[in-house]
């Protein structure tokens, strides 16, 4: 009788545990906005690494455009491929439980893109194509960008 109490304790633990977790990693750290949008609320070493992550982005749609521009699909897809899911794959995971699953999705769905977008250009693909795939993931920013600030704080 004992040791059925024990494991229906640990099995509730277990539970609360998850459903905790799984509210956060939803959720995020967030409050809202001054502007209409959800601030997400990060440390400030967080914050700079998101908005160098940002910043890498428009770096990197520049280098498309330029590319595109040149007729160097060389430059086209290196540019992309800076932007691609290599960039997200070692982001902290206690970073990754304060950015809202929303955000997370938008985020990720870009620097998927970026990796596709490379592979179209090294393949050959029409430049009105590779146009085409860049607004696609370019959406995603302005939604993101749209619907969430960044703020410093506890």
């Amino acid at each position: 009788m004992k040791s059925n109490k024990l494991a229906l304790a640990a099995v509730l633990l277990w539970v609360a545990s998850v459903s905790v977790f799984a509210w956060f990693f939803i959720r995020g750290n967030t409050v809202p906005g001054s502007d209409n949008r959800t601030a997400v609320v990060l440390g400030a070493s967080e914050r700079d690494l998101v908005l160098r992550e940002m910043r890498g982005l428009l770096s990197a749609t520049h280098g498309i455009l330029d590319g595109i521009n040149r007729g160097d699909m060389k430059r086209v897809a290196q540019s992309s491929r800076s932007a691609g899911m290599g960039t997200a794959a070692d982001i902290n995971p206690a970073l990754m439980a304060k950015l809202p699953l929303p955000f997370k999705q938008l985020g990720m769905g870009v620097h998927r893109e970026m990796d596709e977008l490379a592979a179209a250009a090294e393949s050959g693909k029409p430049v009105a194509e590779l146009q085409r795939m860049l607004a696609g993931a370019l959406s995603k920013c302005v939604a993101c960008h749209a619907a969430w600030q960044i703020k410093t704080g506890g």
